[in-house]
C-alpha cells in the first residue's frame, strides 16, 4: 500500500486504486500447486504498480493510495479489511477503482479478439441503502444513478478525452454475472467504487491447474498476456484518477426547487466546504431514458435556472476548475 499525500491541507479527499496479488488453480484450496496469476490478477497488480511509479512524479491536490490486497480470492478478505479500516477511521474516500483480470485481449474463442474495449462494472442500487433513501430513489426512478453509476460514467468520458481509440464499455450490474470483487467490499461499507476487466475472458488461463489436456493449454501464465492492451487499460486508470484528483471537491447541498408547478428546472446548491475553489459548475442533463450525460450548461453562479422540464430529464451538478477537471456529479434531491 503507497499513498501520495495531497498537497492541499484542507482537501480531506482521498481515491483508492488497487489490483490483487494472491492466485489460484482449479481448487481453492490448493496452497501448494504453482498458481502463476498473471492476468488474474498479476495485470491489476502491475497497472497499480505503474500507477503509482508515473503519478508519484506528479502534485494533486488530494491523497490517492495505490494497493494491492491480498486474500481476494479465498474470500476479499484484503480489501474487506481496508473498506472497513476506511470506514471506521471515517476516510474521505470519493472513490475506488478496482483492476482485476484485465491484460487480455483474446477471449476463449481465438477469433474473439477486442483490443479496444475494457468493461466497468457499478451497482445500480446502493448496498448501504436505508429506507428513507429507498423510497426517495423509487419517487425519482433513480436506481441508474447510484453514486458508482456515475464514476463508471465518468470513467468513459475520461476514455474518450485521454485514450485515443479505446473505450469503456458501461455494465449495468455490480460484477459480472453472480461474482464479485475487491470494489464489493467499499460498496458494502457505502463506498463509491466501480470495477475494470476485459472484455473477453479466457477461462482456460483463470483459476486453472497448469495442464495440457486435448492439445490445449491451461493455465494463467503471462505469455497468453496483451500487454499493449493492458498499458490502454492503466491509461483508463490514469485519465480517471488524476482528472478526479485535480478536480474540485463536487457540490454540496445539491437541490431542485419543487415549490412552483413549472415546465423550467430550478436548481441550487453550496460551494465545497474545503480544498480549491471551483471556476465553476457544469449542470449535467440527459433524457430519462439516456444512459450517458447528454447536454452540459456552464454556470458560474450556485443556482442554475433552465428552460427544460424536470420531468423529462435527469440532472447532475459538478464542480470543474479552470483547467476543465470535473468533480463527480451529485444529484439533486428535491427542496421545497
Amino acid at each position: 500500500m503507497a499513498t501520495l499525500p495531497g498537497t492541499d491541507p484542507t482537501d480531506k479527499r482521498v481515491f483508492i486504486v488497487s489490483g490483487h496479488i494472491d492466485s489460484r488453480v482449479s481448487d481453492v484450496m490448493n496452497a501448494t500447486a504453482d498458481a502463476p496469476g498473471a492476468n488474474d490478477d498479476g495485470s491489476g497488480t502491475v497497472a497499480v504498480m505503474e500507477l503509482a511509479r508515473v503519478m508519484s512524479k506528479q502534485q494533486f491536490p488530494a491523497t490517492i493510495i495505490f494497493v494491492a490486497v491480498q486474500g481476494e480470492e479465498q474470500g476479499l478478505y484484503g480489501s474487506t479489511y481496508l473498506a472497513k479500516r476506511a470506514k471506521k477511521e471515517g476516510w474521505n474516500l470519493v472513490a475506488m477503482l478496482n483492476n482485476d483480470i484485465m491484460g487480455n485481449s483474446t477471449g476463449h474463442d481465438p477469433e474473439i479478439k477486442n483490443t479496444t474495449q475494457l468493461r466497468v462494472f457499478s451497482e445500480g442500487v446502493p448496498a448501504t441503502e436505508t429506507p428513507d433513501e429507498a423510497k426517495v430513489r423509487r419517487t425519482l426512478s433513480s436506481e441508474n444513478d447510484s453514486p458508482s453509476r456515475n464514476l463508471a460514467r465518468y470513467t468513459r468520458t475520461a476514455t474518450k478525452q485521454y485514450v485515443p481509440g479505446h473505450e469503456v464499455i458501461l455494465e449495468y450490474r455490480p460484477d459480472r454475472f453472480l461474482r464479485g470483487g475487491d470494489h464489493t467490499p467499499f460498496n458494502q461499507q457505502g463506498f463509491t467504487a466501480v470495477r475494470f476487466s476485459e472484455v473477453n475472458e479466457d477461462f482456460r488461463h483463470q483459476h486453472q491447474d497448469l495442464r495440457t489436456e486435448n492439445g490445449e493449454e491451461y493455465g494463467d501464465h503471462a505469455k497468453f498476456m496483451d500487454f499493449a492492451y493492458l498499458r490502454k487499460n492503466t491509461g483508463v486508470n490514469l485519465a480517471t484518477l488524476a482528472s478526479l484528483a485535480l478536480a474540485p471537491a463536487a457540490p454540496e447541498n445539491v437541490g431542485v426547487l419543487t415549490a412552483n408547478l413549472t415546465n423550467r428546472t430550478e436548481l441550487k446548491w453550496t460551494a465545497p466546504a474545503a480544498g480549491k475553489k471551483p471556476a465553476g459548475y457544469y449542470v449535467l442533463m440527459r433524457e430519462t431514458s439516456a444512459p450517458e450525460w447528454q447536454q452540459k450548461f456552464f454556470v458560474t453562479d450556485t443556482k442554475a435556472d433552465l428552460p427544460h422540464s424536470k420531468d423529462n430529464f435527469i440532472f447532475g451538478v459538478v464542480s470543474v476548475d479552470a483547467e476543465g477537471h470535473e468533480s463527480l456529479p451529485v444529484l439533486p434531491k428535491p427542496v421545497r
